[in-house]
């Protein structure tokens, strides 16, 4: 049995914070509203915004549960295997790696996007080509790509460092954020009359929340690189479900304030009829000019380095944890000699995205909502643990003592069954036709590149994977946490064919 390296405890709790709440609001607050009130109207888009927090917020209960118990490198991908085994946790990790890294690729092409609008006479040059109707410029390309090196020469550098960074990355976006809103309401040209209708016209108001309600687990995905980075913390990780809370919360007046922003400067509805490429910077131009143009550019600028930064902490260290399984070559599970850093993942993470800028913007969308797939897939792997570990009813000393510990009990445990329930909700929203939130053709096609790649991948290490013994595994991927006594495989592994089987008690067998 190798030694398994530790990564050190940096990340202070304000960081932690940053990194959950930095990676939830990225791009997406400051370049969709225009798309989001054109499917919910604006009313429609904070009030599903709100309750996919609350939502986020249930299932955040398992979390901080399992960041209290397990606080190592992995997260769900740890928690599948703690709970399931070996084989789920290779299903949940190859689809979260996935999610994981597009994001990071999608945020460094935003810095590109925002570019084609504040500076194209600098981005559009060298025209290359088109895909799916995006025209590709080398300009973007440089761009892109420069972003993703930096990010990773940072993250490569220490926890510490780019822990520190995303607090101010995130201090930043939330001032540009107020200052932004104030501004656009106060203007003599604004007006809340623009908000009307405040629901979709055609569909009514369930339809329109159900819209938005659906992109739940996409917008705030984010909050779940909290248990990614729970090896690092330099605090208790019982503070971890309060992070959580917070950043959500955080998070979701965010999104509700970008929509107030945007809708109160010009009428929603003829917003979207002009399909502009960049609706929200195009009602601020109009309203402020470039002062408005340049605000608005800091604090979308602020939610892209808050997205690129959570995002390679997050990858890198679930490439450890896969490393350290063996799901992966030995050298992902090693550190920096000096900064203790998982610096393969790190250097993987780029090398991977480094490869998007080159599809162009369109084709990268298809792949990022696909990859809500794998973070809905994540979060039920999580939920569902945490309900086999919880009791209906708490049966210790303290339980006697007073009513307070009985009644936590069932209520953690109801809360985790609400979390498997929302997270197969998500799952059917994505994946049922004629779903709001059904995937697009293309998108369904990744999917399936995906899925094929991951089973040719996983017949390829299994006869490794499975000679590895349980005890081994307990300590690469559990660490110091492997002896827990609750560990409901008790040596045992699901079947590869569970993976796609129903999660039962009696699924489980021998390896």
């Amino acid at each position: 049995m190798k030694e398994r390296e530790q990564l050190q405890k940096t990340l202070k709790p304000h960081w932690v914070w940053a990194i959950a709440f930095g990676s939830a609001i990225g791009w997406g607050a400051f370049v969709l509203p225009v798309d989001w009130m054109g499917m919910a109207g604006p009313l429609g888009v904070i009030i599903g915004f709100m309750i996919g927090a609350v939502l986020m917020i249930i299932i955040g209960v398992s979390y901080g549960f399992l960041v209290e118990k397990l606080p190592v490198s992995g997260g769900e991908f740890a928690y599948a295997y703690y709970g399931l085994g070996r084989y789920h946790a290779f299903f949940c990790g190859w689809f979260l790696t996935l999610g994981y890294a597009s994001i990071v690729a999608l945020n460094a092409s935003a810095i590109a996007l925002l570019g084609k609008f504040v500076l194209p006479q600098v981005i559009e040059q060298g025209y290359m080509y088109d895909i799916a109707g995006w025209h590709v410029y080398a300009g973007e390309i440089v761009v892109a790509c420069l972003s993703l090196i930096v990010f990773a020469f940072l993250n490569t550098r220490g926890a510490g460092l780019s822990g520190l960074a995303q607090f101010v990355f995130c201090v930043c976006l939330i001032v540009g954020v107020v200052i932004l809103t104030i501004a656009m309401i106060v203007h003599p040209s604004s007006s809340f009359s623009n908000l009307t209708p405040v629901f979709k016209p055609g569909i009514g108001a369930f339809s329109s929340i159900i819209a938005i309600v659906a992109i739940a687990p996409w917008a705030f995905v984010g909050f779940d690189n909290i248990p990614q980075a729970a090896e690092e913390f330099d605090f208790s990780p019982k503070k971890s479900f309060k992070i959580i809370v917070i950043a959500l919360l955080c998070a979701g007046l965010t999104y509700g304030l970008t929509i107030i922003a945007t809708g109160v400067g010009q009428s929603w509805s003829s917003a979207v009829a002009e399909q502009n490429v960049w609706g929200t910077g195009t009602i601020v131009e109009n309203t402020y000019g470039t002062v408005g143009v340049l605000l608005l550019s800091f604090a979308l600028l602020m939610g892209i380095f808050t997205g690129l930064n959570g995002f390679y902490l997050s990858t890198s260290r679930l490439l450890l944890a896969m490393g350290r399984a063996r799901i992966l070559p030995e050298p992902f599970s090693r550190l920096h000699p000096k900064y203790k850093t998982p610096h393969i993942g790190i250097l993987f993470t780029l090398g991977m995205t480094l490869v998007a800028p080159f599809f162009g913007r369109q084709a990268l969308m298809w792949v990022v909502d696909m990859a809500s797939i794998g973070v809905t897939i994540a979060y039920f792997y999580s939920c569902f643990v945490a309900y086999r570990l919880f009791k209906w009813s708490d049966s210790s000393p303290q339980a006697a003592v007073g009513k307070s510990k009985s009644v936590v009990a069932p209520f953690r445990k109801f809360m985790s069954l609400l979390g498997v329930i929302c997270s197969a909700g998500f799952f059917l929203l994505l994946v049922v036709p004629g779903s709001p939130g059904f995937l697009a053709t293309p998108s369904l096609i990744a999917l399936a590149v995906w899925v094929v790649l991951g089973a040719i991948f996983f017949l390829a290490k299994l006869k490794n994977y499975r000679a590895i013994p349980k005890e081994d595994l307990d300590h690469y991927i559990l660490g110091d946490f492997a002896d827990s006594k609750d560990n409901t495989d008790e040596g045992k592994d699901m079947p590869a064919a569970a993976i796609t089987a129903a999660l039962s008690d009696k699924a489980v067998s021998e390896d």
